[in-house]
């Protein structure tokens, strides 16, 4: 059985004292690329809501550079709507789920627009 009292006064299962090992010598936790890409894209989807019944989930490709991450998000929109302004969400919302789960800073996040899907009832055709 191994007993711990208190940070300062850890003890083994024998009740000696534990060696104390400096924080960069304790090894590191490492992320892959593909996580941080789907945790971006979750967010993505997060911030857009209900899709249109014909619009591929947002995906996301990352580069990860030590503790910074920039990102690209691949989405499809319903025409017409404030494309900025979903853009915009969908930035903040990365940002700050990359953030909290993966404790990485974002200076970047690239949205890139698709497609356009009409919504239901809007024209058809070429719009002057």
């Amino acid at each position: 059985m191994t007993r711990v009292s208190g940070r300062d006064g850890a003890v083994d299962e024998r009740g000696g004292p534990l060696a104390v090992i400096a924080p960069g010598e304790r090894g590191a936790t490492r992320i892959a690329d593909r996580v941080v890409a789907k945790i971006a894209a979750q967010a993505a989807r997060e911030a857009l809501g209900p899709l249109h019944p014909d619009a591929a989930s947002p995906h996301a490709t990352v580069v990860v550079h030590h503790d910074t991450v920039r990102v690209r998000v691949h989405l499809e929109l319903d025409y017409p709507c404030d494309i900025g302004a979903r853009c915009f969400q969908v930035r903040r919302q990365v940002v700050q789920r990359v953030r909290a789960l993966v404790g990485m800073e974002v200076p970047e996040v690239a949205v890139q627009v698709e497609r356009l899907h009409p919504a239901h009832g809007a024209a058809q055709g070429r719009t002057r």
